[in-house]
């Protein structure tokens, strides 16, 4: 079935659908009642795909947790695992495997399923501890670029960045790719590719290798997207480093999203009752699914968060005097008619009460001192100020050890604002840091290096200063409100990777080839054949569709300032925005980071 764009938006149901009837097919082919046994890593995903309902339709009549030990009683004929390809989970299934009662009857079959592709080094080593034989369907689910939204797809693979720039392994690349040719053949082969940076570079090769190895896939669907644009994240490794500050990102770097799913402290959510002073406050966490089915959700989330405030209280009136309209209902008719806005008007009236919670937890962090200190210190080093000696304020962090993470987000960016630091700012940091927090983060120090975020500074030259008055990196005079830039997403600096997407589409990179050649990785187009009658007769004032694809990570304050190119009056591109994780600067430290465990005598 074609897929096609809607209002102005790419229709995304097409790609949720595929991956709906691929796992259907699967769960027929395991006849009879099942249990899946789940990769804890993979439920969320999986989730945005298929709710419990599908699964309860064929035959799912339980779930566990992958876990070493007895599997679960469970009084079905098929057990399926649904598992990363990972070698410490063959270990967990194998215990499970061996621990089954043979004696038992009837006998249970055993499945499983490798999500995103079958690993033969997974299956030798099933093999090799005696189980590999009591699998009757071994399968691959190719779960790769996963709907979050109406614009949004991510691939959640945690370890990606990692994997390309400190392992050169190239999976998740080659996950990128297959997932670019499955979009491609349900939404047509995309005319123009353009990129930026090594991996950008292997995807695109792959494709080519791909289209060239299958010539069926060349497909006579009309093209949806006009043009691809792969970027890497080590083309710009300062904009994660950050403090984001829309709304969703805020949400995120406080309490952190998963799989579009938030858990907040529950005390801001609990329902006030007259005269009950605060006892049986509930104490499980708040857990709040965020996108843009939500209407509210949908007009705030990329607002500047000092934004927010202004349009809460406009819908807290406009609500409250739709609620007061019931009194002025006097005819059957009225009546009639204010009863069937009630269910909308009930949820709307939640959902503020829920982002006036959410807004005013921010708040309390917002206006805080140290919130302040430290956005002060991230916007002079954005700006360029003191980007080349020793901070005062960060020294003052160490000293008070406050959390690793928080400091090795400041010192990365400020030695990526300064083109890496001084030999002897940088030894002193590292001397600091070790000292203050043990040295087995020495090995965490040496990743941040090798992925380029801390680093001495070679040939002693500093970009960056070219780099952000070319691009215009930094704008003195940001409108938070009625923001005109994307930098409203930082308050003054524009995401370099959004700046590179908007020059793209006007007026070319051509204009910027100077400054293309100080940043990382080689830059590059390409075009891809369309059969005749394919090509794009663009109508007057018909917008052109990009799909920009993030490797190694997106934040969501760069979501925010694509979304808001998309939305300019004359910006003529509408965005559709890939990633290989959607992260923030500390799950993406996070996955950098790794502690030298102490030895065992």
């Amino acid at each position: 079935m074609a897929a096609h764009l809607s209002s102005g938006r790419v229709n995304l149901t097409a790609l949720r659908e595929a991956g709906r009837r691929e796992l259907r097919e699967f769960l027929d082919k395991c006849a009879g009642s099942k249990a899946i046994v789940w990769d804890e890593y993979l439920t969320g995903p999986f989730g945005l795909i298929a709710q419990y309902s599908l699964l309860k339709e064929h035959e799912v009549e339980k779930m566990f947790t992958l876990k070493p030990g007895r599997l679960p009683p469970a009084d079905v004929k098929n057990i399926i695992f649904f598992v990363r390809p990972k070698l410490e989970l063959m270990d967990i299934i194998t215990d499970n495997v061996l621990r089954e009662d043979r004696g038992r009857s009837p006998q249970r079959d055993f499945h499983i399923l490798f999500v995103p592709r079958r690993s033969l080094l997974c299956e030798q080593w099933l093999k090799e501890q005696g189980v590999l034989g009591s699998f009757i369907h071994r399968e691959q689910y190719s779960l790769d670029l996963i709907p979050f939204d109406g614009d949004l797809l991510s691939m959640e693979s945690e370890s990606a960045f990692k994997e390309c720039y400190l392992e050169s392994d190239q999976t998740s690349l080659y996950h990128a790719a297959k997932g670019l040719m499955t979009l491609q053949a349900l939404y047509g082969t995309i005319p123009q590719i353009f990129g930026k940076g090594d991996c950008a570079r292997h995807v695109a090769n792959m494709m080519i290798r791909m289209k060239r190895e299958f010539p069926g896939s060349q497909n006579s669907i009309f093209p949806v997207f006009d043009t691809l644009l792969l970027l890497d994240r080590n083309v710009d490794l300062l904009t994660p480093l950050a403090t984001q500050l829309t709304y969703e990102g805020l949400i995120d770097e406080i309490y952190g999203i998963q799989n579009s799913y938030v858990k907040l402290p529950p005390e801001k959510f609990a329902p006030k009752k007259q005269g009950e002073g605060g006892k049986d406050l509930p104490t499980e966490p708040k857990k709040l699914q965020l996108n843009s089915a939500e209407e509210l959700y949908a007009e705030i989330r990329d607002k500047n968060f000092n934004a927010v405030g202004s349009v809460l209280s406009k819908k807290a009136k406009i609500i409250s005097a739709a609620f007061e309209e019931r009194h002025h209902a006097k005819t059957v008719g009225e009546i009639k008619q204010f009863v069937s806005q009630l269910p909308h008007m009930q949820a709307a009236r939640s959902s503020l009460a829920n982002h006036t919670s959410i807004a005013e937890l921010i708040k309390d962090i917002t206006t805080s001192e140290d919130f302040f200190d430290n956005l002060t210190v991230e916007q002079e080093f954005m700006s360029g100020i003191d980007t080349d000696k020793v901070n005062n304020y960060i020294e003052d962090c160490i000293a008070q050890k406050h959390p690793l993470i928080k400091i090795l987000r400041l010192v990365c960016l400020q030695s990526v604002c300064n083109s890496g630091l001084k030999q002897k700012v940088l030894d002193h940091y590292k001397r600091e840091i070790l000292q203050t927090y043990g040295y087995e983060h020495i090995l965490t120090l040496n990743n941040l290096e090798k992925a380029g975020l801390l680093k001495p500074q070679t040939g002693g030259r500093n970009n960056y200063p070219t780099i952000r008055k070319t691009l215009r990196l930094w704008m003195d005079d940001v409108n938070e409100q009625n923001p005109n830039d994307i930098s409203y997403v930082y308050s003054g600096y524009a995401p370099l990777s959004v700046r590179l997407a908007q020059l793209l589409a006007r007026p070319g990179w051509r204009s910027i080839e100077e400054v293309l050649k100080m940043l990382p990785g080689p830059h590059f187009e390409e075009r891809q054949q369309l059969p005749t009658g394919l090509q794009k007769k663009r109508q007057q004032g018909e917008n052109r569709v990009t799909l920009v694809l993030f490797l190694g990570g997106v934040t969501y304050a760069e979501i925010a300032a694509l979304r808001f190119l998309s939305q300019m009056e004359d910006g003529g591109t509408e965005y559709v925005i890939a990633t290989t994780k959607l992260i923030n600067g500390t799950t993406w430290i996070k996955s950098l980071m790794e502690k030298l465990e102490p030895a065992p005598f």
